[in-house]
């Protein structure tokens, strides 16, 4: 599992983060946002302690200074050459990637792990058409790596992905906290 933090729409992080199971992941996405090395050095602690695996998205900088394991890096950034080969000497490296020509993209840039998606329909505001699970089974099946898929997953659409061959799945609000205060919890390795 990977849970993707959203300064607008993850208010509390670190809950999420405590509700994780060891070996999974959360991505650090602060998109310049006041207090985001705070925030950080609080989730990186909290992530050791939980043996959860830390990645910064696509601020390479804030990565260096959090001592982070890793970066996650959006589509546009595999169009960088020697970009990425540079990173990957430092950190676990993963990508975005919305179609087939951009999982091609991040195979080629020796990423470790590629986030497919939207796989169904996400109340992100910059995600695109829904992939549905066929197609993303399909992608996952000529990726080469490890694939995680994203958007619109919940505890219902995770199950459709179990057939996938996808690594796991991830998420940013299915991993919140749910309108009783909880954490949300999704039970499903694919």
């Amino acid at each position: 599992m990977l849970f993707f933090t959203d300064p607008k729409r993850t208010l509390d992080p670190e809950r999420s983060l405590a509700a994780l199971p060891r070996g999974s992941g959360i991505v650090f996405r602060a998109f310049g946002a006041p207090g985001a090395l705070i925030l950080g050095r609080r989730l990186v602690r909290l992530a050791r302690r939980r043996g959860v695996v830390f990645l910064v998205g696509a601020d390479v900088a804030l990565a260096v200074a959090l001592g982070a394991d890793g970066i996650h890096l959006p589509e546009r950034a595999l169009n960088r050459p020697g970009f990425n080969r540079q990173l990957l000497r430092r950190f676990i490296l993963t990508a975005a990637a919305h179609d087939l020509p951009a999982v091609r993209r991040a195979r080629l840039s020796g990423v470790d792990a590629i986030v497919v998606s939207p796989v169904f329909s996400s109340a992100s505001p910059s995600a695109g058409k829904p992939l549905g699970p066929m197609k993303f089974a399909a992608l996952t099946r000529t990726s080469g790596v490890p694939v995680y898929g994203l958007g619109g997953i919940n505890a219902v659409s995770a199950r459709r992905l179990l057939l996938s061959g996808a690594k796991g799945i991830a998420a940013v609000e299915a991993f919140s906290t749910m309108p009783d205060g909880q954490p949300a919890k999704i039970d499903v390795d694919c």
